[in-house]
């Protein structure tokens, strides 16, 4: 009898074990974990419109993630998005660096573009960059197709 308490409590250790090394996998997975090993810097741009991007969404150059968008707010002044990223700290960026914001396929999520220009100065740990273009909206390039005046062509 107390043979089969201590195999009960032990499978039920594994079984426990097994689900935290689950839920920790599938926030690794998610990007979702608070817990990174990459050394960042911030660099902030602002868009007039920022579309459907998401805080997490990948920054990339090149098809390669070197980032991930930090934070998305509103400048109170010029009421452009200001989304800020973490860069990885191994990419240094010239200042005439452009970001664009595209959509990974049809549907998919939304990402920010860089463009490394061909500049020899490099932005600074929380520098902004100036050369944006905003993230293209579908619902407003159908209702410009939609509502186009005929009497215009």
């Amino acid at each position: 009898m107390q043979n089969t308490k201590i195999q009960d409590t032990l499978v039920g250790l594994f079984v426990a074990s097994g689900i935290v090394a689950f839920f920790f996998m599938a926030m690794q997975i998610s990007n979702l974990s608070p817990f990174s090993h990459e050394k960042v810097y911030t660099l902030k741009a602002h868009f007039e419109n920022s579309g459907g991007l998401k805080v997490k969404s990948p920054v990339s150059i090149a098809g390669v993630r070197i980032g991930r968008v930090r934070k998305i707010s509103v400048d109170k002044d010029s009421y452009d998005s200001v989304v800020e990223m973490d860069i990885n700290s191994e990419y240094i960026l010239p200042d005439d660096t452009t970001a664009s914001i595209f959509t990974a396929g049809l549907l998919g999520e939304q990402y920010i573009s860089l463009e490394p220009g061909g500049s020899n100065e490099m932005i600074k740990p929380n520098g902004v960059i100036d050369i944006t273009q905003s993230a293209i909206v579908m619902e407003e390039m159908i209702g410009q197709f939609l509502f186009k005046d005929p009497s215009q062509e």
